[in-house]
Parts: C-alpha cells; sequence; structure tokens
C-alpha cells in the first residue's frame, strides 16, 4: 500500500470512529454536583424537616447516589407534574422523585429499573360513609395531577359513570381538601397516608381500605439517551438492594416490616 492510500485510510477510519464524546454521566462527574428532582410534599419519600430541610427516603437515595458518583447532591425539589419538565429543561440530571415507570413516560425519558413498590389505600373523610373502596363510586374524589392514583382514580370515575374526580398541584393540597371536606376520599400510598393521617396536620380522615391497585413500581429516569448514565443507575439500584441499604432505608423511613418486594414475577427476579 502506497503512502497516498495509507494516508486516505487513515483519514478514513478516523471520520468513521470519530472522538469519544462525554456522556451525562461524564459531565455529571466532572461538574462535582448530582442535580435530583425530589418531591418534598410526600412523606415519608420526601418532605422538610423542622429547619426546612430535606429529609426523607429520596433525599437519602440521591445522597447515596451522589455519594458513589464521588459528588455532592442538590436536591431541587421539584413538584410532581413538574418532575420530567425539569428534566427536560436542563434543570435536573436525575429524577429520584417516586415516579411511576409508565410506558407512557418511557416514550419521553429513560427510565432504570425499579427502585421502589407502593402499594395504594383508600384514604376518607371521616363524615364521607366510605369504608370500602368500593363506596367510593358516586363520590368526589381527588388525587395529585399526573400521578398513577390520579390516573386510576379519573379511570374509575369515568368507568363508573358518577360522582367527580379533582386533580390537585401537591400532595398537601389533596389531603388539606380531603380534610375540609372538598373532597370525600383520595387514594394514595400506604406509606404517605399513614404518615399523613399521624402527623395531625389533616384531622377528619381516616384510612378505610386498600385499593385494589397494581404496584406502582417507580424508577430513577434520566434522558433516554443517556446510555451510559442509565446503565450506571440500573447497577446502582442492584447495589442498594444487595449491600442491604434498601432494607436500611426502608426500615428508618417507612417502618417496621419487609421493605416492598422490587421483583416482577415471571419477567425477572
Amino acid at each position: 500500500m502506497n503512502a497516498k492510500i495509507l494516508a486516505g485510510a487513515l483519514v478514513a477510519a478516523t471520520a468513521l470512529t470519530g472522538p469519544a464524546l462525554a456522556d451525562k454521566l461524564d459531565d455529571i462527574i466532572a461538574s462535582g454536583t448530582l442535580r435530583c428532582a425530589v418531591t418534598l410534599d410526600f412523606p415519608p419519600m420526601g418532605m422538610r424537616d423542622d429547619q426546612n430541610n430535606p429529609i426523607g427516603f429520596d433525599v437519602d437515595y440521591c445522597n447515596d447516589l451522589a455519594a458513589a458518583l464521588g459528588v455532592k447532591a442538590e436536591i431541587v425539589e421539584t413538584p410532581f407534574p413538574e418532575r420530567i419538565p425539569a428534566l427536560m429543561s436542563g434543570r435536573v440530571d436525575v429524577g429520584v422523585a417516586s415516579t411511576s415507570d409508565t410506558l407512557e413516560r418511557a416514550k419521553t425519558v429513560g427510565m432504570s429499573i425499579p427502585y421502589y413498590a407502593f402499594e395504594n389505600a383508600v384514604v376518607a373523610n371521616e363524615g364521607s360513609a366510605i369504608a370500602t373502596w368500593e363506596d367510593m363510586k358516586g363520590k368526589t374524589v381527588g388525587a395529585t395531577a399526573g400521578t398513577y392514583e390520579a390516573i386510576w382514580l379519573e379511570g374509575k370515575v369515568k368507568e363508573w359513570g358518577e360522582g367527580a374526580f379533582r386533580p390537585y398541584q401537591t400532595q398537601a393540597d389533596v389531603f388539606l381538601a380531603l380534610s375540609q371536606g372538598q373532597l370525600d376520599a383520595t387514594v394514595s400510598t400506604v406509606e404517605v397516608a399513614n404518615a399523613n393521617v399521624a402527623s395531625g396536620k389533616f384531622p377528619g380522615i381516616a384510612v378505610v381500605d386498600k385499593a385494589p391497585m397494581v404496584p406502582d413500581y417507580v424508577a430513577l429516569f434520566t434522558m433516554r439517551n443517556e446510555y451510559g448514565l442509565l446503565n450506571y443507575l440500573n447497577l446502582f439500584v442492584n447495589q442498594q438492594v444487595r449491600t442491604g441499604r434498601y432494607a436500611e432505608l426502608y426500615a428508618k423511613w417507612i417502618g417496621e416490616g419487609e421493605p416492598a418486594s422490587l421483583t416482577i414475577p415471571g419477567v425477572y427476579r
């Protein structure tokens, strides 16, 4: 091969391979900061303490992820409806915000394997005469807009053909409306339901039944084309479980009992 042919071959090879491009995982490590979208009106997953500091399961999970990456965690308070817009606008790097891993969301963002799974409870105003989930039929119900619970409840109201569904901006708005009698009932995770009833901030409400919903598997999320970061998130979730940290956080924030299983029967284990 003469010199001209060899030089041409090298130029072609360089054009095909191109320079190695940094991805979001590299960017986060280089910046020294991991910006996590966290919902802070969703106890015990995310809330504020008496000094207004962010605390909760999701806050600790973000801190753990940042520590694994060797960077500082920055908690960006993000209401439920703003979680994905915050990512798409570049305000955050990752969502650690109890986000259901729906197929619809996966059209927009990349979802990790589940890092938590929720069961759901019916919480009713004590004056509503609701004792079971079926008693919600014909009543005024509500939930935080865009959540798994809201989608399920609104679907039930349409299926029943009676009653009304009202969306709210935050979880606190839902429970305040319930306490004030503007709603007859809501559906929320068992963890959130128990925490809000026990808080005493919303008098006149009670957990009355479990909702017949499949477990709500929630995932970490980032931009869907960031394969390096998504692979890292999946391995991180795996490590949290097998090192016992997942169970430790569950005991700290949720209480006694076994943490929710993250396995899907017949799919993966």
